[in-house]
């Protein structure tokens, strides 16, 4: 792909951006001024602000706010995957607690026939069978009685057996729930810990950004801008599209379909939707939209789905981000994603590698 192919596939991200109202500092990718000009520093008593920190100084504070929000992704990842284990763990305990309930009917049900059973033997007891065949007065109705007493002997036996066998499925039952309970525990334990990570990561980021004046934020968005331009131009100029010309499959389609329908919609961590959505919380759905299930989380998603070669990936493919898969977006083709980026922003069209991406996962291969 030459330079004047990837110039156009930059300039129509930067159109999708603009047309779709995304309202997310540093979605776009139109290059803004990388040193924007600082304003003047007015005279002293004139009670105007006072003089706008240094490029270097707000450059700093990007950096800040981008590992703070790194972590909080981090730490929503935990959470997900806490989440997810948990309503495995529950269904697990709810079926054990079926087969629990389940055993002592049927263990009840075979202590009463084991009762009738002993009963019965008792109220026929009393005398031996020598006795027995003495006093009847038909023989062959005795020796059938005792053809019949040896068979409900034979099927007590087994009543035992099956009660013995009962018992130890409800032991067995018993200790499974007792251990489920102590994964659902450390899960929540779990999950408690990483809510907490991530409402620290992000209240500090808030708390950062608050400081600022409205001309800082309007300045660190356009550091934000030109640093995701420049990784995307860089990334651009490495030719790893200049091959590429994948296809989306059909359920690729339906999954990119998906997620561009939910452009403009809030970021909100440990979110699956309608409403609002977390990075791998957009994808998982995109995916089960399109009829294929995949891991809840961007790590999962990650270990478990079939890799394939960036240069070679194709709409509707995930691309997977930094060292340790803690962000995910669907690409959507020419260069672009589309993905939930953080807290405070919405759901947008971004430049696959305005990011460091990690690699490619394809859902369907």
């Amino acid at each position: 792909m030459g330079a004047g192919r990837r110039g156009l596939i930059t300039a129509a991200v930067a159109v999708v951006c603009a047309v779709t109202v995304l309202a997310a500092p540093g979605a776009a990718f139109a290059a803004p001024d990388p040193t924007p000009t600082p304003a003047a520093t007015p005279a002293a008593g004139s009670g105007t602000a006072a003089a706008l920190p240094p490029n270097r100084d707000l450059e700093a504070v990007r950096e800040r706010l981008e590992r703070l929000y790194h972590e909080a992704a981090v730490a929503t990842d935990a959470y997900n995957a806490a989440e997810e284990k948990a309503q495995r763990q529950s269904a697990q305990l709810v079926e054990l607690a079926k087969k629990i309930v389940k055993g002592q009917e049927r263990l009840a049900e075979l202590k009463d026939r084991a009762g009738a059973a002993a009963r019965a033997q008792y109220r026929g007891g009393g005398l031996p069978d020598e006795a027995h065949l003495l006093l009847s007065d038909n023989p062959q109705e005795f020796l059938d009685g005792a053809g019949r007493v040896l068979q409900g002997q034979h099927a007590a036996r087994g009543l035992l057996g099956e009660m013995t066998r009962t018992q130890q499925d409800l032991e067995l039952y018993a200790k499974d729930a007792s251990a489920q309970w102590k994964k659902l525990e450390a899960g929540r334990k779990a999950k408690a810990a990483a809510t907490k990570r991530v409402e620290q990561r992000i209240a500090a980021a808030e708390e950062l950004e608050s400081r600022l004046e409205k001309k800082e934020k309007e300045r660190l968005a356009e550091l934000e801008e030109a640093a995701a331009h420049r990784a995307q131009t860089t990334w651009l100029d490495t030719g790893v599209l200049d091959e590429s010309h994948g296809s989306a499959s059909e359920q690729g389609k339906k999954a990119v379909e998906f997620a561009t329908a939910q452009l403009g919609k809030p970021y909100e961590w440990g979110a699956e939707g309608p409403r609002t959505y977390d990075c791998s919380g957009l994808t998982s759905q995109a995916w089960a939209h399109a009829g294929h299930p995949v891991p809840r989380t961007s790590q999962e998603q990650w270990k478990q789905l079939p890799h394939v070669a960036v240069q070679d990936m194709r709409p509707g493919d995930l691309v997977i981000y930094f060292a340790d898969a803690s962000h995910v977006a669907l690409y959507v083709g020419d260069g672009a994603i589309v993905h939930a980026p953080r807290p405070g922003r919405t759901v947008t069209v971004a430049g696959a590698g305005s990011m460091p991406i990690l690699g490619v996962v394809r859902p369907d291969a």
